[in-house]
């Protein structure tokens, strides 16, 4: 397909599709296709004008010559369905806009008077009606407001202002409700774009690890402990305890035995199950991300709910300040000028629209943060706490040598460690996998059910012996395995500065494999920023010996460290930490840090990590650089200050134009548009980023 160039500069190119027209589709699926390319980082695409702009990085050739080679046909083979589309929403929602205008000009300009004011009376009936129903339930809302201003300016026969007042309602709320919509699909799409891998059986019964995309409905997945169901389905066979959170907002486990229907999210808490798929690639996961962003109201930032509470309070003093200026002037216009205006709607959609916003501009750097309220927390923290290993280390640790015991061969060991370590992802497992395929160790199955244990190890059984592999308290304390006596010396000569996993086979130590565990580069610079954007105290917690993590607490310089830590060792920090009043951050990675992550004020999961992690998490950093958390940091506090500016604005614009209409400056008609003007505009301000394109280079890198 060819392409225009119209600009280019660095990290940026604007072209021109060489085809007309180009349908919504198209524009999706050329939309879709590039965000798979690795050096595109965001994409635009205008198919009014067939105008694509796309943000990369590195040099511009490659991205040129993929869109060179570029064909529907192609996009459509390497990609899964498309089962949701914006463009589809915008196209209705500008329809129905043209439409209500041209409807609303015609009826006014060709219709004679009489028949315009028997329409206007049915039109604003349903709105007069719902305000009586509302009113005589005990309550007061902005609906009874606008019911009130509508009919009584129709009962003392002003209809034009009456129709006027109506057109201007029903174009507002259909403004503002296309305008949260695109908020939430914008952020759904952010957050639905991660692309996971799972293990899929053969007909043989063979595991294959493939990716999510290439999983169709009727195939046989085998899902693990601490693994997320990725799609809905049916179970095939295994009894497992499933955490449903995610979907019932309820954390405690539920049985669940083959046949019984499973849903995406759930969490395998124990057992091992075989699913069949019935739901479609992506669609679950988008449909459950948006509901929960419209109906969790658990997810709501304090704030977003003290402005709902705050717009409903002041409705009796806009009825009462109405009907006081009536008392005064007897005059109807200026008590009608004072209905037309209210806190509710700019309060109500600007604050949750500068929430959705700040969560779509962090989906925009990959980061995906599950409500408002975690924004907010994040804002107010003081304590931030890491985990060692996959997070202030790289995420890609490699292994340093294999020690075999028992006279056992090193490769072999290295061999039968990656098959075991292989079904569950972690920076350390995934080490161990990578050193067998780079020595070119073809790792088999070969055991039996694999038992994961939390923070431990893992257990199976080979050719009937019982086979383990994890830390140093697991394979010593609770598997008492045993050192052989010939085997002493070179276990002690084991160099304690590095990380250890530890193999056992019939309890008897056969290997223990070394760890490089290098530092983030990163890693100091970011706690000292952190330090600068208010945050009072960091914590390094780590199952490593006391020597590795003080050696490794004193370069980074964090305020304290805890070593040879276990899972509810880090939860029970966590908790002394909230009781001494403190806001507590924790940064993870693992399944062993699930349960720290589930009780912090705010957990957030680095990208890399176990998906369980991901999952439990409230935040999701996908990026490989720990500087996300400072942007995360100032992203947050840029939020507050928008919401605080907001509040003050509603109040003193709104304020204004109470008291201008109050003293009959504005008519009703003027006001209402005046009203509904700015509530506009200040939404439209709220989904402006809060940060500059280029903060990061600005503030978080330097």
């Amino acid at each position: 397909m060819r392409f225009q160039i119209l600009h280019r500069s660095p990290g940026r190119l604007r072209l021109r599709a060489c085809v007309s027209p180009m349908e919504p589709e198209q524009a999706d699926l050329l939309e879709a296709w590039l965000l798979t390319q690795p050096e595109v980082d965001r994409v635009s695409v205008q198919e009014g004008i067939c105008s694509v702009t796309v943000i990369y990085h590195g040099p511009a050739e490659p991205v040129t010559a993929r869109l060179a080679a570029f064909t529907y046909e192609r996009a459509a083979a390497e990609l899964p369905p498309l089962h949701h589309s914006s463009r589809a929403m915008n196209r209705e929602y500008k329809e129905k806009l043209v439409d209500m205008v041209l409807r609303h000009y015609l009826k006014k300009w060709f219709l004679p008077a009489q028949l315009r004011i028997a329409l206007g009376i049915c039109q604003s009936a349903p709105r007069i009606l719902r305000a009586l129903r509302i009113l005589l339930s005990g309550r007061l809302t902005v609906d009874v407001l606008d019911g009130v201003a509508i009919g009584v300016s129709q009962f003392t026969g002003d209809f034009g202002t009456a129709a006027s007042v109506s057109f201007l309602l029903r174009l507002g709320e259909t403004l503002e409700e296309w305008t949260h919509k695109r908020s939430v699909d914008d952020l759904a799409r952010s957050m639905a774009l991660q692309v996971d891998s799972v293990w899929k059986l053969d007909a043989d019964g063979r595991q294959t690890l493939v990716p999510l995309e290439k999983v169709a409905p009727g195939d046989c997945l085998m899902v693990h402990t601490g693994h997320v169901l990725p799609l809905d389905g049916i179970l095939e066979s295994g009894d497992v305890m499933l955490n449903q959170a995610s979907l019932t907002g309820e954390s405690v486990p539920v049985a669940k035995r083959p046949g019984s229907a499973v849903y995406a999210g759930s969490v395998v808490e124990e057992g091992n199950c075989v699913l069949r798929v019935t739901g479609s690639v992506g669609e679950n996961r988008y449909d459950r991300i948006v509901k929960m962003i419209e109906d969790s109201e658990r997810l709501k930032s304090g704030v977003e709910r003290q402005a709902a509470n705050l717009a409903d309070r002041l409705v009796p003093w806009c009825l009462g300040g109405s009907l006081v200026t009536w008392l005064l002037t007897r005059n109807v216009a200026r008590a009608v000028s004072v209905l037309m205006v209210d806190f509710s709607c700019a309060l109500k959609l600007s604050m949750p629209l500068s929430v959705l916003s700040a969560m779509r501009e962090a989906g925009n750097r990959k980061i995906t943060v599950k409500g408002g309220k975690f924004l907010e927390r994040i804002s107010e923290a003081d304590t931030v706490i890491f985990d060692k290993t996959g997070t202030l280390t790289k995420a890609c640790p490699t292994v340093l040598r294999v020690v075999p015991f028992h006279g056992q061969d090193a490769p072999e060991m290295l061999r039968l460690a990656a098959c075991l370590e292989e079904h569950f992802p972690h920076s350390v497992a995934n080490a161990v996998v990578r050193a067998a395929h780079e020595r070119g160790l073809d790792h088999e199955e070969m055991h039996s059910d694999v038992e994961y244990v939390v923070a431990h190890g893992i257990a199976t059984r080979v050719d009937g012996k019982r086979t383990v592999i994890g830390s140093r308290h697991f394979v010593f304390e609770d598997e008492g395995v045993t050192i052989l006596p010939a085997d002493q010396p070179a276990f002690d000569a084991l160099d304690q500065a590095n990380s250890w996993l530890f193999l056992a086979v019939d309890g008897v130590l056969s290997a223990a494999i070394g760890i490089l565990d290098p530092l983030r580069p990163e890693a100091g610079e970011t706690l000292a920023a952190l330090h600068a954007a208010g945050i009072g105290k960091t914590v390094m917690l780590t199952g490593d010996n006391r020597n590795t993590a003080a050696a490794i607490a004193e370069l980074l310089g964090v305020d304290a460290f805890r070593a040879e830590v276990l899972p509810e060792d880090k939860a029970g920090f966590i908790r002394s930490e909230q009781a001494a009043g403190r806001t507590v951050v924790m940064i993870g990675d693992g399944i062993n840090d699930t349960p720290a992550l589930s009780l912090a004020d705010v957990g957030i999961a680095v990208g890399s990590g176990a998906t369980i992690a991901r999952e439990v998490a409230d935040v999701v950093i996908a990026a490989e650089d720990l500087r996300e958390l400072v942007y995360l940091k100032r992203l947050s506090d840029a939020l507050m200050r928008r919401i605080r500016q907001n509040y003050h604005f509603v109040m003193g614009f709104n304020g204004g134009l109470i008291l201008l209409g109050a003293l009959g400056v504005l008519p009703p008609a003027v006001s209402a548009l005046l009203h509904n003007s700015s509530t506009l505009l200040l939404s439209l301000r709220s989904l402006t980023n809060l940060l500059g394109e280029n903060h990061d280079q600005n503030n978080g890198k330097n």
